[in-house]
């Protein structure tokens, strides 16, 4: 399975392309918000966000028949910015499940600010919004 394409494809809101890289019987999980989704209502959640998006993975792990992303996900004017871990399993080359943990980016909480420890760990004025 092209995991670019995957992404390309859910970042584009490409319902059909997206319909493709599943099994039928397949899920997604969203751990932050507790919610179970077939992969038709996961289509509808994601196809049917609001405005325009673009990102890019950022880390690509694989063990066995689980790959594991970390996706840089923010909006095309750049006034929204996220990161997402998700653990997607594949078999036969198509994905059976995710599971998913997105955050939002931002600056670190005053009271570590005010402790004065930690370092950015890359400059946020870069290109697509990235930290």
């Amino acid at each position: 399975m092209n995991i670019q394409s995957y992404w390309r494809a859910v970042l584009q809101q490409q319902a059909e392309e997206i319909k493709t890289f599943f099994h039928e019987d397949a899920y997604v999980n969203w751990h932050n918000t507790n919610e179970h989704f077939t992969v038709s209502e996961f289509i509808r959640a994601n196809c049917e966000y609001p405005g325009a998006w673009d990102g890019e993975i950022e880390r690509l792990e694989e063990a066995g028949d689980l790959l594991i992303t970390a996706t840089h996900v923010y909006s095309r004017d750049r006034k929204l910015s996220f990161h997402v871990t998700s653990f997607i399993r594949i078999k036969d080359e198509k994905i059976m499940s995710v599971d998913e943990y997105w955050g939002d980016d931002g600056i670190a909480p005053q009271w570590r600010r005010d402790k004065h420890i930690g370092t950015k760990i890359q400059d946020v004025s870069r290109a697509g919004g990235k930290r």
